[in-house]
């Protein structure tokens, strides 16, 4: 038996990996490249068949999805990010539906197998504690049921707080490789953007808790928000928007009923800035996803806005966030869980938020679904949905009613189509209303 926390070189780590077995990446910012390198030149050499690659959002590493390794390694994501979209709508990777909090259940089940864990880790601690850093999600899972655990020890990676703190004991072999994790810039919003988060902001009242996601709206909200007071946070994901409104004292968390005064994350994508925000900071929980998006849980803090993302929505409010038609394009990712944690909270506001138009002119607002969109949200868990043109709150509203709202916030230039498909759909009687 190979002695606890043994250090290899990364050449010598994937040596563990055998022909069949399934392997779990760690994501985001916290990708041990330097493993996925060194098993794709071990690939390259021979000996290797059918290595199931898992993982959410592996960033801008995605060598082992390029088509040299077919048959060998067979990458089946649990979310689909751009630096493998192209080969998940070619067929040459695979996606596996799940809503985010459910990740880890697929591992600690046993619906899937997890025989080898790679992880980032941080230098440990005097205790001899490391942790998962930016990048918490489900690598607890993984860690629990790998046959064998293997982690790059960078001390670029955060030493964060939370489910991510592990004892070095859990870890079969480390590969100690220092450099700095990526990170993710973006540009300033445009005046759509700008008006959007303007929109939203006012949705948002004192005392609310937060889930944002990263991008350009997200911080498009969060400069709206300096008169605010006591916000909270409790999200799957920040990034740099954020920090200026904790070191405002706006968010503190003062009135969050659990996890008072912390900000609960599952992992992080953003600058430097970020990063050295979560080390060794005691205001930052980070928790695994069964914890961050677990609905009744986010249910249970008070005024739970959660403004998410969509691709399209039709005029009945079905919310389409994962595909363009049958193209996978994401995810089921944390919506739905938030979406209905939101709903479920006292005072909560579950939030849709996108632009009117794609970038090229599209009306995101559609009388129908393209044909294979998946419904990410039901019709049935929609409530405020916004875009440049304003606010509408679905809730309670019939589908004639529904129709209406969105066409009052859809871009002008479709408004007559989509009022003309309306009438075909509901009759004249949708005319009066």
């Amino acid at each position: 038996m190979a002695k606890k926390h043994r250090v290899v070189t990364a050449a010598e780590a994937v040596q563990f990996v055998g022909s069949g077995d399934s392997v779990y990446l760690s994501s985001a910012g916290s990708v041990p490249k330097v493993l996925v390198d060194a098993l794709c030149a071990r690939a390259r050499s021979g000996g290797l068949a059918d290595v199931k690659l898992r993982h959410i959002h592996t960033a801008e590493t995605a060598n082992y999805a390029a088509a040299e390794y077919a048959g060998i390694f067979a990458s089946e994501s649990f979310f689909v990010g751009g630096n493998v979209r192209r080969e998940v709508q070619a067929g040459n990777a695979d996606y596996i539906p799940v809503a985010l909090h459910e990740t880890q259940k697929l591992f600690r089940s046993g619906c899937l197998a997890c025989d080898v864990a790679m992880v980032q880790v941080s230098r440990p601690d005097r205790h001899g504690f490391v942790s998962l850093g930016t990048s918490v999600d489900i690598g607890p899972a993984a860690i629990q049921c790998a046959r064998t655990v293997i982690a790059v020890m960078n001390r670029y990676v955060p030493f964060s707080y939370g489910d991510g703190v592990i004892p070095l004991d859990a870890i079969d072999y480390i590969v100690e490789h220092d450099s700095p994790i990526e990170t993710m810039a973006f540009p300033p919003p445009d005046e759509a953007e700008r008006l959007i988060g303007r929109h939203c902001s006012e949705l948002i009242d004192d005392g609310s808790c937060l889930q944002l996601g990263i991008g350009e709206i997200p911080n498009a909200v969060l400069s709206q928000l300096t008169d605010r007071r006591d916000l909270g946070v409790h999200t799957e994901m920040f990034a740099d928007g954020l920090l200026p409104l904790v070191e405002s004292g706006v968010i503190n968390g003062a009135r969050k009923k659990i996890d008072r005064g912390k900000i609960v994350a599952s992992f992080l994508m953003g600058s430097q800035n970020v990063y050295n925000f979560v080390h060794r900071n005691p205001q930052v929980r980070m928790r695994e996803v069964a914890y961050t998006n677990d609905p009744f849980i986010i249910a249970r803090n008070p005024k739970m806005v959660a403004i998410n993302s969509a691709i399209q929505i039709d005029l009945t409010g079905q919310v389409c966030a994962d595909s363009i038609g049958t193209k996978m394009y994401s995810g089921v990712g944390g919506q739905l869980d938030f979406i209905y944690g939101a709903s479920r909270s006292p005072g909560g506001k579950p939030v849709i938020a996108m632009p009117s138009i794609t970038r090229k002119g599209i009306s995101k607002i559609v009388p129908v679904l393209t044909p294979g969109a998946g419904v990410v949200t039901p019709r049935s868990l929609v409530h405020y949905v916004v875009t440049e043109y304003g606010v509408v709150n679905l809730y309670g509203k019939s589908l004639q009613q529904r129709a209406k709202a969105l066409i009052g916030i859809a871009h002008p230039d479709f408004r007559e189509e989509l009022e003309k498909a309306a009438f075909e759909r509901f009759g004249p009687r949708f005319l009066g209303r």
